[in-house]
């Protein structure tokens, strides 16, 4: 009996054959229940039409509720499971929401106390609606978000164009975390 033991350790394909039985066995079990992020959803089964009319701007930043009402939409798009419309009329469910703020602040300073870098602030209240049950499904009052960017060195640092010009693309930045994380959050229930 001994003999044949050891001569089971000895054989050479005998790491190669538990390894593989290992394999085996995890993959067979890795059916735990859990599921890729994004595919999921914690909407009732009824909901396959969502009205996201254009947000309120309660903001001195010009046409920040349209893109910020586009990327949301472009992101539910994106999911492809839901029919998504401009409307608040003939839809299942209804996300309406309020930019309350949008803030500008130097974050740091450089030579002769120069602003060097900005930090880009938006505050909104959303809520999603189930108009079939009348209840809100999902909301949050105080969405906070937050992009940084350094203004462009050439030029005048009070010229007002190149300081809008980098604002464009911290805000293209942050319209698209805004959308990302309402969306995941509306459908993944975080």
């Amino acid at each position: 009996m001994k003999s044949v033991i050891r001569r089971r350790i000895a054989d050479p394909l005998a790491p190669v054959l538990v390894l593989v039985s290992i394999g085996c066995g995890l993959l067979l079990s890795s059916g735990c229940g859990y599921a890729l992020a994004g595919r999921g959803s914690f909407l009732p089964d009824y909901v396959m039409t969502i009205g996201v009319p254009t947000f309120a701007n309660r903001t001195p930043v010009f046409n920040l509720e349209t893109t910020l009402t586009q990327k949301v939409r472009a992101e539910f798009i994106g999911r492809g499971k839901y029919k998504i419309l401009p409307d608040s009329t003939g839809v299942d469910a209804l996300l309406v929401g309020d930019v309350t703020s949008a803030t500008l602040t130097p974050v740091s300073f450089g030579i002769n106390q120069l602003a060097s870098r900005y930090a880009l602030t938006v505050s909104a209240r959303i809520e999603l609606r189930d108009l079939h049950e009348n209840k809100t499904i999902w909301e949050n009052p105080s969405l906070i978000f937050r992009q940084e960017y350094e203004p462009k060195t050439s030029g005048n640092p009070q010229d007002v164009s190149a300081f809008f010009g980098q604002d464009a693309n911290a805000l293209e930045r942050m319209n698209t975390d805004f959308a990302r994380t309402i969306v995941s959050s509306i459908l993944e229930a975080f």
